[in-house]
């Protein structure tokens, strides 16, 4: 069905290839709006709606609406759009309105959106370099939308990303050396302790469940199962990058192996040289290579302790969402005996080597809590994981919903409201 709105604008369902194409060339496309978004809403039998608003007979704003069962009826949720110059009071106005339409067709109480735009930009460590977009939250307050607040922390969608820029690189090398230090050096460290990172297949999706699982319950926090995954990939099929970072263990037994008799026949070389002519440059020199034997001589014994594990040993796992417009880093996990080989590490490495490959200049490492300054913060872990790699911080402006059945919608608040006492 059409819907004539104006002289200018009309409203109606739109077809997958209209939506992949408009979410692939606007600056607000993501894999949340994409076919393959709507083709997981079907497979998990989720309810949902493909809405679009032409401007004189041109594509110029579209959203996948789904809807899920609430405690007072049908709930829409439109997450990280609509896409379209949502700045433009014009193509709001227009687009609510087809929400507003399709949210009556399904019976739904009301529609929240989280527009995938962002409010203020903010350095690394979260200091505001750039002034907040107010005038955003006023164009949808007057179309009907009441704003959620400027939250923090993790909610169904979070509020906070942390992100890299990746046009400027030339290749992976100088892709590696912009990042910290200390970043540089776990990626190393992962390489040389017999870390590989490769895709799974679809029969190999078990592996990634797992891992999420042992991580959701180590850190208390739910994830989704196995068959969700599988779900997920066959959705989104290769733009779904479900990576491994597996301990090859001979590899690494025999690495280990060639430093220690290294450091072993460089230690007997000093120690003869200072039996034959004591000096103190020479014992300096003998005293920081037997440290490094020793430490050597560690390593190469925890490496004969992974002998009898196994082969192969899967140390962390990441799924990878590709877009034209960026990477997404989505869901991740990490095996926390082999957290010295900073496996995860080299997985977000291939992960933004891959976008150079492909030409894709944003890689997304998706939700922070959006706190900063406090060292216990349930986020921080997350936060400086991700900061190593020298990006940047968006706020975006949050949740928005647009009541339909006012009456219904606003018992439900009050309900809330009553509960959270």
């Amino acid at each position: 069905m059409v819907r004539s709105m104006s002289s200018n604008y009309s409203s109606g369902t739109i077809t997958l290839e209209e939506l992949d194409e408009l979410s692939a060339g606007h600056p607000q496309g993501g894999f949340q709006q994409s076919s393959g978004q709507v083709r997981l809403l079907d497979r998990r039998g989720a309810g949902h709606d493909l809405v679009g608003v032409r401007r004189d007979g041109r594509l110029v704003a579209a959203c996948v609406i789904a809807y899920t069962r609430g405690r007072l009826g049908a709930e829409g949720s439109i997450w990280f759009g609509p896409i379209g110059d949502i700045t433009d009071d014009g193509v709001l106005a227009a687009m609510t309105d087809a929400i507003r339409d399709s949210a009556r067709k399904h019976g739904a109480v009301c529609v929240s959106c989280w527009p995938n735009t962002v409010y203020r930009r903010r350095l690394s460590d979260g200091t505001p370099c750039g002034a907040a977009d107010d005038g955003l939250i006023r164009k949808f307050r007057s179309q009907g939308w009441t704003h959620g607040g400027f939250t923090q922390g993790y909610g169904i969608v979070c509020r906070w990303m942390y992100a890299k820029d990746l046009a400027g690189f030339s290749d992976e090398g100088a892709l590696l050396e912009s990042y910290d230090k200390r970043m540089q050096w776990s990626v190393k460290r992962s390489r040389s302790m017999g870390v590989r990172v490769r895709e799974l297949d679809m029969d190999e999706l078990h592996v990634f469940a797992r891992i999420e699982q042992q991580t959701a319950e180590r850190r208390n926090f739910s994830t989704r199962d196995e068959r969700y995954f599988r779900d997920f990939k066959q959705a989104f099929g290769d733009k779904a990058h479900f990576m491994v970072a597996e301990i090859h263990v001979d590899e690494y037994l025999a690495d280990m192996t060639a430093k220690r008799d290294a450091l072993q026949a460089k230690v007997a070389a000093l120690q003869a040289k200072y039996d034959q002519r004591p000096t103190t440059k020479i014992s300096r020199q003998l005293g920081e290579e037997t440290r490094n034997l020793t430490a050597a001589q560690k390593r190469l014994d925890e490496a004969v302790e992974l002998v009898g594990q196994g082969d192969v040993l899967p140390a962390a796992a990441s799924l990878i969402v590709e877009h034209p417009q960026e990477m997404v880093y989505l869901y991740s996990g990490s095996v926390e005996r082999y957290k010295p080989f900073y496996a995860s590490a080299l997985i977000q490495h291939w992960a933004m080597s891959r976008c150079l490959e492909l030409g894709i200049a944003r890689y997304n490492f998706y939700g922070i809590s959006g706190v900063f300054d406090d060292p216990d913060d349930e986020g921080r872990g997350v936060l400086e994981f991700k900061q190593g790699f020298n990006g940047y911080v968006w706020e975006m402006p949050g949740e928005f919903t647009l009541p339909i059945r006012r009456l219904r919608y606003g018992f439900g608040r009050m309900l809330r409201r009553l509960l959270r006492r």
